[in-house]
């Protein structure tokens, strides 16, 4: 079984009135399932987060931050490698 990133759920069959899971949802992600397997998620407009409110990282600042990651990302990296 996945595992489910909110801990709301809603059955396909509760979809027909998507209203009704929006007003039970309070405003968080909605997990979707058929026969107990998650087919994907409902999204309230509440739930996201406005693109204005989001800070963009330059460039430089992502080179940044994967270098001070290596250390952790570069041993998986190696166990990753073809050989």
């Amino acid at each position: 079984m996945a595992t489910l990133l909110t801990n709301k759920i809603a059955s396909m069959t509760e979809m027909r009135e998507p209203h009704k899971v929006l007003e039970n949802s309070g405003g968080q992600p909605v997990a979707i399932l058929k026969n107990s397997s998650l087919v994907g998620y409902f999204v309230p407009a509440a739930a996201v987060t406005d693109p204005a409110e989001v800070a963009v990282s330059s460039a430089d600042e992502v080179r940044r931050a994967l270098l001070s990651r290596k250390s952790i990302t570069e041993p998986v990296r190696e166990y990753l490698r073809d050989k």
